[in-house]
């Protein structure tokens, strides 16, 4: 079977034999059991050679794979859900198209042309949407991603590339309020790297850090700057938002943080709803200080995984800090409700995001 979309040829092989029957979708957790079928485009000679779904399955990998040695790899994450009318919505899927395009570049790889990004997400989805769960905060979450495939050993960007996507059902990422650490000696970025890229490295460099706390009773670090740990950048692989009174306060965006989908969908909708939007350097003295005097009335993770990951505790200069009880978190809540309306289809799309299948 043979599809088409604009920049070349879709050719289709599906599975001769389902796995579906073999899921709990009672007991997904995040990131564990994957879909039917994948894409896998090859990039060679400075085009985009061919494109092909297929049964989900292992890959041929050389040792020799520029990808192994030398770290280019980049991804992305999206989500797809059921209406209440039977539709499938998918949230903002060309944003998540501009982000690869913009680590693409960073990562000196070659561009995914958006219709063979979007095209092949529709595409994958049509072909596994009895995969897409309809318990109450699952859904089916969207992998797409880029790496280095060419069998050279030498520090130079690679000449050849496959991108993939694959999906796979989903629970909730964080099932329960987090704990977090100020991380005052532990960096995930410095600047002028590649911390405004959604690479792997990044998230490779963030690790040792994130142990560390953990071991410590905490979920993840809150990461500061890496030069001076004066500022406060991303918590885990979120972006970070802080609640004052009526100011919501952001770390301002640059090449550490990363450009989050779910963070200006929420800057958006906090000035929709009257709140005074920062976007500027946070200084962990203001936060620490707000912490102590109980100011701080909200502190949240933003992402696609989690959607909006409140948190419960912060620990600073040796000191736990109880944030209020989620029932007082008044914009959290509000965003989450409304995004979850949103893709539901409850409430009407004014600002355009959804893709609707």
């Amino acid at each position: 079977m043979t599809s088409m979309i604009e920049t070349l040829p879709l050719e289709i092989e599906l599975t001769s034999q389902s796995r579906i029957d073999g899921v709990d979708f009672e007991n997904l957790g995040f990131g564990r059991v994957f879909s039917d079928h994948m894409l896998v485009a090859e990039y060679k000679n400075g085009e985009w050679v061919s494109a092909k779904v297929m049964p989900y399955g292992n890959l041929y990998m050389s040792p020799a794979m520029s990808v192994l040695h030398y770290g280019q790899s980049i991804f992305e994450g999206l989500k797809a859900q059921y209406m209440k009318d039977g539709r499938i919505s998918v949230f903002r899927p060309w944003e998540n198209h501009k982000r690869m395009l913009a680590s693409a570049e960073r990562m000196c790889m070659p561009a995914v042309p958006e219709d063979l990004f979007i095209g092949g997400i529709k595409q994958l989805i049509e072909i596994d949407k009895k995969w897409i769960p309809k318990q109450k905060g699952a859904s089916l979450y969207i992998r797409p991603f880029m790496f280095a495939s060419e069998e050279f050993l030498g520090v130079r960007p690679s000449q050849e590339y496959k991108f993939i996507i694959f999906t796979c059902p989903v629970g909730n990422y964080y099932s329960e309020p987090v704990r977090l650490k100020i991380e005052t000696h532990y960096s995930r970025v410095a600047q002028g790297g590649i911390g405004c890229a959604k690479t792997a490295g990044n998230y490779a460099a963030s690790l040792y850090g994130a142990v560390k706390v953990q071991k410590m009773g905490y979920h993840q670090a809150l990461w500061t700057n890496s030069l001076t740990h004066e500022y406060i950048e991303e918590v885990g692989t979120m972006n970070i938002m802080f609640r004052i009174g009526n100011r919501v306060l952001t770390p301002e965006l640059g090449d550490t943080i990363l450009k989050g989908v779910t963070r200006d969908s929420v800057l958006t909708l906090a000035r929709e709803w009257g709140y005074e939007v920062e976007e500027r350097k946070v200084s962990v003295k203001e936060i620490a200080e707000a912490l102590q005097n109980g100011m701080l009335d909200e502190a949240f993770g933003l992402g696609t995984a989690a959607v909006v990951a409140h948190v419960k505790v912060m620990h600073y200069d040796g000191k736990d800090y109880e944030l209020p009880p989620l029932e007082k978190r008044t914009l959290a809540n509000k965003i989450y409700d409304y995004l979850i309306q949103l893709r539901n289809g409850d409430i009407e799309d004014t600002h355009n995001w959804l893709l609707i299948l």
